[in-house]
């Protein structure tokens, strides 16, 4: 009887509608499956056309290109005595479902349609799929002309199926029915389904890696079995970078599993196992058993083929040891995931490099080092004899003999910095500027914009008489913001000059995407001039929190070896828009916002993770910032945050694209559905705000009586007259 099974999962870097391109990763992928003596290789959620078509999903072009594709891989000798399993649209009775697609020698055996849809977060899957609630049935799918010539078949099976060999049974999940409550792996298991391969598109943010795993393991843990969970990988052209990850888990632990983040295009990695490991696990489990009796059992697609080996080798144990999966920590995370997507954006979009405006401040210095990261990325899978990364450097740098050797001679090459200073800049953030880029090696320049500035008011000068000031020349507050708008949008104009041309002047072909570089922090506030030099092509860090960034700092300046990012973090965070007092930086950016990073991000997690408005908001930090805030203190901070919420809002309208990196980003172009424009006296909210906060002043009788009083019931004491009525004033 065979006992050893070798099975393959996937990590493939695919590209929304690049059919061609998709078709040779996937071959490929096969191909070293089979190499390493898979006889059954899955892969990814929607490989064949990539995750993020979106409405394209809703062209029968999609559908009619993902059917040719198929008949390739079906024609492909590649494909011969291996058993492989697809993810692709197909559309039944008119309706498109999210498929796994499997077959084996140039027949189709099953298509197993997704049960479950997910709308959480960025992923908006029932706009164009819809869920099979057939469960545990199956139909017949008349199969396109072109597959039915080719393979004689006229229908296969559609629906919630398995695959059974002679050896074994395969059943399947994808993506969102691991994560809900009701998996399918449970019933699949209790049917005697021995193996559970899931396509899935799972998109990275910080810290999720451990989640994803821990299903997977607990899924074998509590039904036994060994589940194959294959993940994309990479930028398909969306804001999303998906996490990679894949792995081969059985009976609780985790034995293969291949990398979160590399520029590698396809992945595959196997493992050898015992099947015999698996009916002894789920046989030692006796309430298991009692229920497997009485279980409906699943629609079974019969194939006259053995995964198993042969002979006598087929019945030796094979061995294998539980892998420990070592986490990256979220500076570890930005370091690596903003930096691969970066690569696939750049060498996707056809450009030949990046243009950064550098100022010398923690944001656009966390930008410059995530760039230069992918640099040292870059250089290291050359090194390795990564053949695609190399032929994409050489293409960007227009030059067929290229070998990029450092990550600062490389970083030369795509990453061009520049100073955009004033009179209103200092000569210290200007210096770290300069040292910066010396260190990770980019092409930096330094200019002053004042001319610019001062040609633009003149023009408006010119044609109302008029001059503005600023705040400390005795100009109004309105003066004053225009003023440090005229800096902020002439960067972004300059910046796209020299992106245009700077390629140019070094007579090298093609163009430079700017890069923004506004972290999720300030876009939730609104701290940031519309269309400034915020405004660009894409954004690394505009899903990442100033916390994080500072964290990642700390670990690149010693990882990279970039000793000036010491000093940049020890600097306060500016703008640099107001005029200097005595040679020195007055403007910092908390004290404009009005609150502190650290605010921010509770108020961002709050708004969005926790799903909070302002009253529930004001409710929960009142007990959160008990020992730090008195009640009228905190509802003061939360009115006010809501209130530079609401009338920055609109910017997010045009938030440069960036990575989604954080849950509780504000960019509302996918990740946050929120309206445009509010009322932004909220009074129906504030006022009951202010009645919580009376309620909580008027409220002496629970003070008295607590035997112990908390700092946040101290400060509320004081807040009282001899009389017990409030003193506060909202």
């Amino acid at each position: 009887m065979g006992r050893k099974v070798t099975l393959a999962v996937s990590t493939l870097n695919q590209w929304a509608l690049d059919f061609e391109g998709n078709l040779a990763r996937i071959l490929q992928s096969i191909q070293a499956a089979k190499d390493a003596g898979a006889t059954y290789r899955s892969g990814p959620e929607l490989e064949i056309c990539g995750y993020n078509c979106e409405d394209h999903f809703l062209e029968s072009d999609t559908l009619l290109h993902s059917w040719e594709l198929l008949l390739e891989l079906l024609i492909s000798p590649i494909c011969k005595d291996i058993i492989v399993d697809v993810g692709m649209p197909v559309m039944h009775k008119n309706a498109t479902y999210n498929c796994r697609v499997i077959f084996l020698n140039r027949k189709l055996l099953l298509i197993r349609p997704k049960l479950l849809m997910c709308d959480t977060a960025s992923y908006r899957e029932t706009r164009w799929f819809s869920a099979w609630r057939k469960l545990q049935e199956t139909e017949d799918y008349y199969l396109p002309r072109m597959i039915q010539t080719y393979t004689g078949q006229s229908v296969v099976a559609f629906g919630d199926g398995v695959i059974s060999t002679k050896d074994t049974c395969i059943g399947f999940e994808i993506c969102e029915e691991l994560w809900n409550p009701v998996s399918s792996h449970i019933p699949l298991s209790l049917d005697g389904v021995e193996i559970v391969a899931n396509g899935s598109g799972s998109y990275m943010e910080l810290r999720k890696a451990y989640t994803t795993v821990e299903l997977v393991k607990s899924a074998t843990f509590k039904a036994g079995g060994c589940y194959l969970f294959n993940n994309l990988r990479g930028c398909d052209g969306q804001r999303m970078y998906f996490n990679g990850c894949s792995c081969i888990a059985l009976n609780g632990e985790v034995i293969a599993r291949s990398l979160q983040f590399s520029l590698q295009e396809v992945e595959v990695v196997v493992a050898t196992i015992d099947l015999e490991d698996i009916r002894s696990y789920r046989n030692q489990v006796r309430s298991r058993c009692t229920l497997s009796g009485s279980h409906k059992a699943y629609p079974r697609i019969n194939v006259d083929f053995s995964l198993s080996e042969t002979g006598p080798w087929g019945s030796v144990a094979p061995s294998y040891n539980p892998i420990t999966w070592i986490y990256h920590p979220p500076e570890e995370e930005i370091a690596m995931g903003p930096a691969c997507w970066l690569w696939d954006y750049l060498r996707r979009s056809g450009q030949g490099g990046y243009f950064l405006p550098l100022s010398g401040g923690v944001d656009s210095s966390a930008v410059a080092c995530i760039v230069h990261s992918m640099c040292r990325m870059v250089v290291s899978a050359c090194a390795a004899g990564d053949t695609q990364v190399l032929a994409d450097v050489r293409k960007m740098v227009c030059d067929a003999e290229y070998v990029p050797r450092q990550p600062q001679e490389l970083c030369g090459r795509l990453l061009f910095t520049c100073y955009m200073g004033t009179q209103n800049s200092s000569v210290e953030t200007r210096q770290r500027a300069k040292t910066l880029a010396a260190q990770i090696g980019s092409y930096h320049t330094d200019i002053s914009i004042d001319g610019a500035v001062s040609a633009c008011l003149s023009i408006f000068s010119l044609v109302t008489g008029m001059k503005p000031q600023f705040a400390v020349h005795g100009g109004s507050a309105r003066e004053s913001l225009a003023m440090q708008n005229i800096q902020a949008r002439l960067r972004m104009v300059l910046s796209y000059l020299f992106a245009q041309l700077m390629l140019w002047a070094k007579s090298r072909s093609g163009g430079l995407l700017v890069l923004g570089s506004a972290n999720v922090d300030e876009a939730l506030r609104g701290y940031m001039t519309k269309y400034d030099c915020s405004s660009a092509d894409v954004n690394p860090i505009g899903g990442i929190s100033k916390t994080d960034l500072k964290k990642f700092l700390v670990y690149a300046k010693d990882k990279f070896n970039l000793p000036v990012l010491e000093d940049i973090m020890a600097a306060a965070p500016t703008a640099e828009l107001e005029p200097l007092t005595d040679g020195r930086i007055t403007q910092t950016d908390e004290q404009d916002m009005g609150m502190t990073y650290a605010e921010l991000s509770t108020y961002g997690r709050l708004r969005k993770i926790h799903r909070c408005g302002p009253y529930s908001m004001f409710c929960k930090l009142v007990s959160t910032w008990g020992d730090q805030c008195t009640p009228a203190e905190v509802a003061e901070k939360v009115k006010h945050f809501f209130r530079c919420y609401a009338i920055n809002r609109h910017k997010m309208t045009v938030l440069t694209p960036s990575i989604h990196t954080e849950d509780y980003s504000p960019d509302d172009n996918r990740h946050d559905h929120r309206p445009l424009l509010y009322n932004v006296s909220w009074n129906w909210q504030f006022r009951c705000i202010s009645e919580q906060l009376q309620q909580l002043s008027a409220t002496t009788d629970l003070l008295d009586k607590t035997p112990k009083t908390t700092p946040a019931k101290a400060r509320l004491s004081k807040l009282m007259d001899p009389n017990g009525k409030t003193g506060v004033v909202v």
